[in-house]
């Protein structure tokens, strides 16, 4: 049963006019009744405005989304996630509460480039975002290298970017990452809730973040910028024949 409600939220997902999804590896997107269409640089026409472009990244149920944007109508904002079935939570609420200034895009974080031009983006926030715990898994977290490479491509210079997790494994996993790629660290707060807060979007709780409470959890937030330049990647290094008969 849950399988076919599954499936029966994604032929939805198809039918709503605010959701846009990624079906291939090109930069296209499909919207309503299947219509395809290539979002970069143009999200301002969508919206029907030139307001900022604000993205909640791995947005699972878009809490956030919806709540900034009911908070502020001064701002678009786009919640990013690869789970069709936690987006169609998110819209339908959006669509029943007539959040004009709301959308959503299932498609992988790491082609958000794909769909957003050089500077479309004002700000992005990363709300209790998984942590990929192993270690052999980290540059799958959110403030990995890769991941804030592809941020720098899409953002305005000086944009800030919001981290708010449970995880102490990522906080100090992000604080390491801020060092490496010269980032400037705005606020560092190891313990919202008994430290106090100034962010009024910290004030919004997802049902993960209350599961988190109700589990004693420490809440983390970590705000900063991207620096001008970031170092570059490393190379990738070409498989060999050699190197593959020495992995077997």
């Amino acid at each position: 049963m849950g399988k076919k409600r599954k499936l029966e939220k994604f032929a939805r997902l198809e039918e709503f006019p605010l959701v846009f999804q990624q079906v291939h590896w090109e930069s296209a997107l499909v919207r309503k009744e299947g219509e395809e269409m290539n979002m970069q640089g143009k999200w301002g026409e969508y919206f029907g405005n030139d307001l900022p472009i604000i993205l909640e990244l791995a947005c699972g149920y878009g809490e956030y989304t919806i709540g900034m944007s009911a908070a502020n109508k001064d701002a678009n904002y786009i919640g990013v996630d690869i789970k069709g079935d936690r987006i169609h939570q998110g819209a339908a609420i959006a669509i029943e509460e007539g959040r004009e200034n709301a959308a959503f895009l299932r498609a992988s974080i790491s082609n958000l480039d794909r769909f957003f031009a050089p500077e479309e983006v004002s700000e992005i926030w990363i709300i209790f975002p998984d942590p990929f715990l192993p270690e052999r898994q980290s540059k799958k977290r959110l403030t990995a290298p890769p991941f804030l490479h592809i941020y720098h491509r899409i953002l305005k210079p000086q944009a800030f970017i919001h981290l708010k997790t449970d995880s102490d494994e990522l906080f100090e996993f992000s604080h390491l990452m801020m060092k490496k790629q010269n980032c400037t660290v705005v606020e560092n707060n190891n313990n919202i809730y008994k430290n106090g807060f100034e962010e009024e979007f910290l004030k919004i709780k997802t049902r993960f973040e209350k599961s988190h409470l109700a589990d004693d959890r420490t809440i983390k937030y970590l705000k900063f910028q991207l620096p001008e330049v970031l170092p570059p990647l490393p190379v990738k290094k070409k498989r060999t024949e050699a190197s593959e008969e020495e992995e077997d």
